[in-house]
């Protein structure tokens, strides 16, 4: 499970420059939100495979030839404009995106695998932030106990739209590389009779 805390270190303001210093050197990680950092906890074993699943569902490479790159959550996504690096399950970017070797600018899809202490989260916050990235065209966040998949796009005249998929056997089209990735290989391997997550 991923679980996003304050912690006690955050009672000054951190800048960002810092925040990535100290990040290089953390034992744990942290999504850093103006000047804020929150610790990140471990996630369960259903939550990597499903991010490892769509990792191996992406091709890297657009139709037109155009190279991608897959990262799982150990690399940051920066949200400039809301002041803030988050730690995506699953970002794919196919633009140059040399900026800094630890995190991402122009990510075109991002992917979520959201808990109960995170989803309140991915579904407002952070789906904000994401939707402020000029490159990012397609935004999922994957509920964990049952086939349910939550997908905001954008269309070519920049607006934003949502799709909710919940069985097995539909397919999502995703937009930046035009591939179509389906709910049975997003939960591949899982086993919904099981709980996602321990009772509180």
């Amino acid at each position: 499970m991923l679980t996003v805390k304050m912690t006690t270190e955050n009672s000054a303001y951190i800048t960002e420059a810092a925040y990535l210093e100290g990040e290089k050197l953390a034992e744990e990680r942290h999504e850093y939100v103006d000047g804020v950092l929150y610790a990140m906890a471990g996630a369960s074993l259903r939550h990597n495979r499903i991010a490892l699943n769509i990792v191996r569902a992406l091709p890297l490479q657009r139709e037109d030839g155009t190279p991608c790159d897959a990262y799982t959550s150990d690399v940051k996504v920066r949200a400039r404009r809301h002041k803030a690096f988050y730690y995506p399950d699953v970002v794919l970017s196919c633009e140059p995106d040399n900026m800094d070797d630890c995190y991402v600018e122009k990510p075109c899809l991002i992917v979520e695998v959201t808990s109960k202490s995170t989803d309140w989260k991915d579904r407002s916050e952070k789906l904000l932030a994401y939707q402020a990235l000029e490159s990012l065209q397609a935004y999922l966040i994957i509920v964990q106990d049952k086939p349910h998949v939550t997908f905001y796009y954008r269309e070519v005249d920049g607006a934003w739209w949502v799709s909710a998929y919940d069985a097995l056997d539909q397919v999502i089209m995703l937009p930046c590389i035009d591939t179509p990735l389906s709910l049975a290989n997003i939960y591949k391997g899982i086993d919904f009779t099981q709980p996602a997550e321990p009772e509180a």
